[in-house]
């Protein structure tokens, strides 16, 4: 198994190359702009293309959808609950004053209790909303997809619309069950471990709450 961080668009946000190097398939997590440049990272992993999975569907994270599916058509797996800002992607974009393209709908819905699979491995897919609706992670093999619920030091936003700190409190409760060797791959900024943010994150170690979260 390998991830290839690529920081894209001008939110430089994290899309992740999953690679089952023994099945020599892959995944895109949140490819979020720049859809040439990611599919020409996934020509170069040597890998087939098998699925788009969404950890959430704010436009920074699903700008490239549509020009990847133009050119690889693979299934998009999102969470139900994020269709009010899926489905308003290009509205997304002009409030931030940027041309994206309206995704297609998603093509399987990712939910709670769900499985997905890359090669010969399998994730489990947990709800966390609270940054946005339909926010999931993904995690398995000792690394977790986590978005944009928690970074290197900080933790998502709650001032976006349909936010909402009580859940992202909860949510932020439910990776800290994760074993904290757990690799936490995030939608900004550097990979980390759950561990070092248990110690360190003041969103997480008690330092600081967050506003409304209760």
């Amino acid at each position: 198994m390998r991830v290839e961080t690529i920081r894209v668009g001008p939110f430089q946000e994290n899309t992740h190359l999953v690679v089952c190097t023994g099945a020599r398939e892959c995944v895109l997590v949140d490819p979020g702009a720049e859809p040439d440049r990611l599919l020409h990272a996934v020509r170069q992993s040597g890998a087939t293309l098998r699925a788009i999975w969404v950890t959430h569907p704010h436009v920074d994270h699903i700008g490239a959808i549509a020009g990847i599916k133009r050119v690889m058509d693979v299934p998009v797996y999102a969470h139900p609950d994020g269709a009010p800002l899926y489905d308003e992607a290009l509205e997304q974009g002009r409030a931030f004053g940027l041309d994206v393209e309206q995704p297609p709908p998603p093509d399987v819905a990712m939910r709670e209790g769900d499985t997905v699979r890359v090669g010969k491995h399998e994730f489990a897919v947990i709800d966390t909303p609270g940054h946005a609706p339909g926010h999931v992670v993904i995690h398995g093999h000792g690394m977790a997809f986590v978005g944009d619920c928690l970074f290197a030091g900080s933790v998502g936003r709650t001032d976006l619309p349909l936010a909402n700190p009580a859940d992202l409190v909860r949510s932020l409760e439910r990776i800290c069950q994760l074993d904290d060797s757990t690799i936490l791959y995030s939608g900004h900024g550097p990979a980390t471990t759950l561990g070092r943010e248990k110690e360190s994150n003041p969103f997480l170690n008690g330092t600081v709450r967050i506003l409304g979260g209760g």
